[in-house]
């Protein structure tokens, strides 16, 4: 696998956009435009939570990884909502049939970890769960799809449980998105100096090259790609490992059906033989 250069990646890439959220003095207020741009509102506070990792009570079963979990307190309203963000590249991995029910399985996760022992259900916070990426996932051609629960019988029914769940598809046409998303979209997949056509971006790209400069950042990337090529690495030998094991027992059954086939044959030879002598 080809090694990306640091300077060449995007807000798309993982390593990048969690670098970005993680920077001193630069993980607040991108988050802030970032979530001011996607949702349209102004954010008081910020407190980020990058890489977390939920485990349930028993850490046998499934985990969720949430790339920028964030608290955030809104403008005129004392409660803390929760943000999750991430950039997601990989199609394969996330069709139409697997995203819902990863989605499904982050908001039950931060929901659990939400609520204290002893509170009530009106403590549980609003969730919003943002996915970004250069893929449509569901075929539709939207820039925005924003998913909530309703009443299926009647969807005028007032039905709020603070759940909520953003897919953004950079290559989107259809809806009538605002011309910041539009620009912040492109943007992300295409993180360079041209695409940063407002302020918002321009602050942004701003940012981006502070982080993308610091040596302490490429170190880290560095340490990351080497770690990941350490693990495919062990990965192929595995698999080479299972091949030979699938080759000598392959071998082996050959040999042994060799054998039965002999045997057999030799049977054969033996009852035409016994019945010839029979017969005389």
């Amino acid at each position: 696998m080809e090694k990306r250069k640091l300077e060449d990646m995007n807000l798309l890439d993982d390593f990048l956009f969690g670098s970005m959220l993680m920077y001193p003095d630069i993980g607040k207020p991108f988050a802030r435009l970032l979530l001011r741009i996607i949702l349209n509102r102004e954010f008081e506070d910020l407190e980020i939570v990058p890489q977390k990792v939920f485990y349930g009570s028993d850490t046998e079963y499934h985990g969720a990884r949430l790339d920028v979990y964030m608290n955030g307190k809104e403008r005129l309203k004392p409660e803390k909502d929760i943000f999750n963000v991430e950039p997601e590249k990989d199609k394969g991995k996330n069709s139409i049939s697997v995203l819902p029910k990863r989605v499904r399985f982050y908001h039950a996760v931060i929901d659990s970890h939400s609520l204290e022992s002893g509170e009530t259900y009106h403590a549980l916070r609003n969730v919003v769960i943002i996915l970004i990426m250069p893929f449509d996932p569901f075929g539709k051609g939207r820039m925005v799809y924003t998913v909530r629960n309703q009443c299926v019988e009647d969807s005028e029914i007032p039905y709020d449980d603070g759940a909520q769940t953003l897919f953004l598809y950079t290559k989107g046409t259809e809806g009538n998105p605002p011309e910041a998303l539009k620009a912040l979209l492109k943007y992300m997949e295409e993180t360079v100096r041209e695409n940063a056509v407002n302020e918002e971006l321009q602050e942004i790209q701003r940012m981006v090259d502070i982080v993308k400069k610091d040596k302490e950042v490429g170190l880290r990337y560095m340490k990351i790609y080497e770690r990941e090529e350490l693990i495919r690495e062990m990965a192929r030998e595995e698999e080479r490992k299972n091949t030979e094991r699938e080759r000598i027992r392959a071998d082996q059954a050959e040999e042994q059906i060799r054998k039965l086939r002999k045997e057999l044959e030799t049977l054969r030879w033996e009852s035409a033989a016994y019945g010839s002598t029979e017969r005389n």
